[in-house]
């Protein structure tokens, strides 16, 4: 197969995984009886059985203690296991608290904050388009905090947390599931201890017939949900050019957007359509950018 040009099952992999991620507001909202941190808690857990059983399987016992022996290798893991858990915790709330438009937000935010952390932190350099992209989506957010009145802060959480998880992971030299596993196996002890502390004091509701066996089902089911389009996107990212994976991540924010307006009926007003225009301008400069970039690449390495 020739440089820049996508498997084909490796796109389709790539736009399952985004759409997974688009449409999961409406699995966390079957859950809105139980409280957000009990859902993330259960998440971690479910998410750190079903990986850690996967990686067992294939690999053997011996796949976390190799991890283990490399201490810079775990530290960098457990570092990237808190930011991804705190990612899921205020998603999850935010979808239960009627702030999908707002965590959208947050993913499209996302690339380009990446391109920011890459010229603060890694010495990156940006192509004029780039700092044209970063500059509007700027703008977007500063429209969204004057106009609007409330500082966009889930957003810019969401996408910071984000951003950072990948910095750690960029550097993190790992297989991408293994490292989930080892992440998951960070987070395990914690989620396991306070979800143990909260049953017992009497504000839990797993195995008992306060939220019903259907809820329970769901709750662990959360961790496959987790899983799979992570491992999904692991698949299709060996597959497809980065470029073409960079114009699909917006399927997911553009889905949450759409489901926040429709589906939850959240106000998607002028101004708020004005500062998430300057954002989507940014976007469209960037992913052009992107897509010429490669392009270019092509043409240079058939020559």
């Amino acid at each position: 197969m020739s440089p820049g040009i996508p498997d084909r099952r490796g796109l389709w992999v790539a736009v399952g995984a985004f759409v997974i991620w688009g449409l999961m507001p409406l699995y966390w909202h079957l859950l809105r009886e139980v409280p957000s941190l009990q859902i993330v808690l259960h998440r971690a857990i479910w998410c750190a059985v079903l990986v850690a059983s996967w990686l067992t399987l294939r690999h053997g016992r011996g796949w976390l203690r190799e991890v283990l022996a490399r201490p810079r290798l775990a530290a960098m893991l457990a570092a990237s296991g808190v930011l991804i858990a705190a990612n899921w915790g205020l998603y999850v709330w935010a979808v239960n608290a009627g702030h999908v438009v707002e965590a959208s937000l947050g993913y499209f935010i996302n690339p380009l904050l990446n391109v920011l952390i890459g010229v603060l932190f890694l010495r990156e350099r940006l192509s004029a388009a780039q700092w044209i992209s970063v500059a509007l989506a700027a703008c977007g957010v500063l429209w969204l905090t004057t106009r609007y009145g409330d500082f966009p802060w889930i957003a810019l959480c969401l996408a910071g947390s984000f951003g950072l998880y990948g910095v750690i992971r960029k550097f993190a030299a790992i297989e991408a599931v293994r490292g989930l596993g080892v992440e998951n196996m960070f987070v395990l002890g914690p989620a396991l201890a306070w979800l143990a502390w909260i049953e017992l004091g009497g504000d839990g509701g797993f195995f008992s017939l306060r939220w019903g066996g259907w809820t329970d089902l769901l709750l662990v089911m959360g961790g496959a949900l987790t899983a799979i389009p992570l491992i999904f996107f692991a698949y299709a990212v060996r597959r497809v050019p980065l470029s073409v994976v960079g114009v699909l991540q917006y399927i997911g924010p553009t889905l949450q957007l759409l489901l926040g307006v429709l589906f939850f009926g959240e106000y998607f007003g002028p101004d708020r359509a004005i500062g998430f225009g300057f954002i989507w301008i940014g976007l469209a400069v960037f992913a052009t950018d992107g897509v010429l970039a490669a392009r270019r690449r092509v043409v240079a390495q058939q020559a």
